[in-house]
């Protein structure tokens, strides 16, 4: 299905699936909150900061004028960060209109409310546009699909009918895009992973082995499955594009802005020089508060999460962080495994 497609939030993210759209036939709006950066792109037909090898197509119209970018199309892909959600979301209310689809492609957890994107566009639109809120998260590293290199991500809606909707505007041959109800979990997954990919980087970072990290990203999923079915998740999900899919991509890669951010921690460098110099948002860093606050809330053992949140703002020496985890009491593989079984 070629109807167009508006983009909010002109990261990497949001710049790669409009470069793709645009490739396979849609005709995409790209909003950007800044007017000299909208200008610059619509001159240049490169976004120099986030993507500056990519041209953007013909089919990309780009514009800081959020009514513009709001009247372009019906379905509207919000892809600020995630602390910026709910006030982007304030903002879209004028343009709001019973044929309007919004779709979530951050991947976090709002801090203090302990929000997922779609809890906060629920929070701040009301319970009457349930049915046509949905989420997109799987393993997608902007720079790949930028290239149109094959890549798979999932649509999770509580109605099937609308994920469908979305998965049909949202295909291509190029982009894959499978159907999930279970909200939850997808958001779980898809945020949590990125806490996971900060403690493997500081793991590559102080000089742990292949046999660390398999254990991290292991143990990791186990906690991040603690937390999805302490609030309401299915165990499936996280066999998934979005459990383990996602945690491998984002652990492994040297795309990943989570695992370099964590590298350089092990390093030895200091969170807020790191996060300086970055372009683009990392977003386990938030999440690993509302991660941390999530697991106290609901009495949920999460060691890997607790030991990323003492290294990145509790001065905890980042070669401590394995040795803590290494050191702790023994323990069954399973925790609860009668709720361990999908």
């Amino acid at each position: 299905m070629n109807a167009p497609i508006t983009i909010l939030g002109a990261g990497s993210w949001g710049t790669a699936l409009a470069v793709h759209w645009a490739r396979a036939g849609r005709d995409v709006t790209l909003w950007t909150r800044r007017p000299a950066a909208a200008a610059s792109m619509r001159h240049t037909r490169h976004n120099p900061r986030y993507l500056p090898d990519v041209a953007l197509p013909a089919g990309v119209t780009v514009t800081s004028s959020l009514a513009s970018a709001a009247e372009a199309s019906s379905l509207w892909a919000l892809a600020v960060p995630s602390q910026a959600m709910r006030a982007l979301v304030r903002q879209l209310i004028p343009f709001l209109h019973p044929a309007v689809h919004l779709v979530s492609l951050a991947k976090g957890i709002e801090n203090g409310t302990l929000c997922t994107m779609s809890q906060v566009i629920a929070d701040v639109l009301g319970p009457a546009v349930d049915h046509r809120v949905s989420v997109c998260y799987g393993p997608s590293h902007a720079e790949e699909v930028a290239l149109d290199q094959p890549t798979a991500v999932v649509v999770a809606a509580p109605h099937l009918d609308t994920a469908e909707t979305i998965q049909a505007r949202f295909m291509t041959d190029r982009l894959r895009v499978y159907v999930n109800t279970d909200v939850m979990g997808v958001e779980v997954g898809g945020s949590a992973k990125n806490v996971l990919a900060i403690a493997a980087g500081i793991s590559d970072g102080v000089g742990y082995g292949d046999n660390a990290k398999a254990a991290l990203v292991t143990r990791g999923l186990a906690e991040i499955k603690r937390l999805g079915l302490a609030l309401g998740a299915k165990p499936a999900t996280f066999a998934g594009l979005t459990g383990i899919g996602d945690l491998v991509v984002t652990c492994m890669s040297a795309h990943s802005r989570n695992r370099h951010l964590g590298e350089q921690i092990g390093r030895g460098h200091a969170l807020a020089s790191i996060v300086d110099r970055m372009d683009m948002v990392a977003e386990g860093v938030q999440t690993t508060v509302s991660l941390r606050d999530l697991a106290a809330r609901h009495g949920i053992e999460m060691p890997i999460t607790a030991a990323v949140y003492a290294v990145l703002f509790e001065g905890q020496a980042p070669e401590a962080m394995v040795d803590a985890l290494m050191t702790r009491d023994a323990k069954r593989e399973n925790w609860r495994p009668e709720l361990l079984e999908s």
